[in-house]
């Protein structure tokens, strides 16, 4: 589809950080204008939902003002339970008779009262000579989309999109790697509570799941074992400690690996039900990012259980940008955290939603 207009500022709004980016695009590619990442307090956001208003625009706020970023239109994005995207095979029809379809399918499909939630759609695939197409049903809960943009309102700007995580991870993709017809490829985003898998070939989303597992449970389980606090639990995970004398303890080695390896079994738990149900193609390879991807053990468990190779996810691989103004060795320590951020900064404001 065309988009039209300058582009939107990224805002990611995660677990355990707000995010925000700024860019340019112009014939010579995507130009990155202003990057910052803002903590936030423990169980601010909790399974999607915003728990510490405050925080959150406190942090927004404080970005943008450090940032000195003018611009007030934001892309946002949700993921997590609140979400649901389906993949619909229907028989070929006009746009008209489809927007009647979608309800009805919607009905069927989504486990949720209809007047719940948005309901959005895009014609995947179509084939005249089958009469059959392809159709990605979305929904998204109406509370939580609300909740989201009442908080970024109340920062005092203006969300002209509300995205999905693994959209934007695709936005994302396209812009540095190109689509390659005949490849099939996963974008694993693991962030501190959700991992969000977006199997792609060429083009075209072909499998979309969240799993709701990341970070947070390495850091829950060295608390719960060692009985330490979370800001103890997070430096462990982190691979320091609070105090630079302590020697962090021996067990945090296998608490670690033990919780990656299950986080790992679900991913590949996501890519056998993609394999089951579908006769698109192989995995060839798997494309890791997210605040979590910088664990060290968590690409080759991903690796081992399923088999393919994985490799980094680099947001910036093809984004231009003043090397004055960014260390290249900082953005390459906080791509990981920055991908679904740089996706939605790549949104235009007259872009559909």
């Amino acid at each position: 589809m065309p988009f039209e207009g300058k582009n939107l500022v990224g805002v990611d709004i995660g677990t355990s950080a707000v995010k925000v980016i700024q860019v340019r695009e112009s014939g010579k590619g995507v130009h990155l204008m202003k990057y910052g990442i803002e903590p936030l307090p423990p169980q601010s956001i909790v399974d999607g939902h915003v728990m510490n208003r405050g925080a959150v625009v406190d942090a927004l706020a404080k970005i943008f003002r450090d940032l000195k970023i003018s611009q007030r239109e934001v892309a946002v994005s949700i993921s997590g339970n609140s979400v649901i995207i389906k993949k619909l095979n229907l028989p070929l029809m006009k746009r008209d008779e489809l927007e009647e379809q979608i309800q009805w399918e919607a009905e069927q499909h989504i486990p949720y009262e209809i007047s719940e939630v948005e309901i959005d759609y895009n014609i995947l695939w179509q084939n005249p000579e089958v009469g059959q197409m392809d159709v990605l049903l979305v929904a998204a809960k109406k509370e939580e989309i609300q909740d989201l943009v009442e908080v970024v309102r109340q920062a005092r700007l203006r969300p002209m999109v509300v995205d999905i995580d693994s959209f934007a991870l695709q936005n994302v993709y396209e812009v540095n790697y190109g689509y390659n017809e005949g490849e099939t490829v996963t974008l694993l985003n693991v962030g501190a509570s959700v991992t969000t898998v977006n199997i792609v070939q060429g083009s075209v989303s072909q499998f979309t799941r969240d799993i709701s597992n990341g970070g947070n449970s390495i850091t829950d389980e060295i608390q719960k074992q060692l009985q330490v606090s979370h800001d103890e639990a997070e430096a462990y995970k982190a691979g320091g400690s609070l105090d630079s004398q302590e020697v962090i303890p021996q067990e945090v080695d296998g608490i670690i690996r033990n919780v990656v390896d299950a986080l790992a079994g679900e991913i590949q738990r996501s890519l056998d039900f993609y394999m089951a149900t579908t006769n698109r193609g192989e995995v060839e390879r798997i494309l890791l990012t997210g605040g979590t991807a910088k664990i060290p053990y968590l690409r080759s468990a991903i690796e081992r259980r399923s088999r393919v190779q994985v490799e980094p996810l680099d947001p910036f691989r093809r984004v231009l940008y003043d090397h004055r103004q960014f260390d290249p060795q900082v953005l390459k320590t906080q791509a990981p955290q920055a991908s679904i951020c740089l996706g939605l900064a790549l949104r235009k404001q007259k872009e559909r939603v």
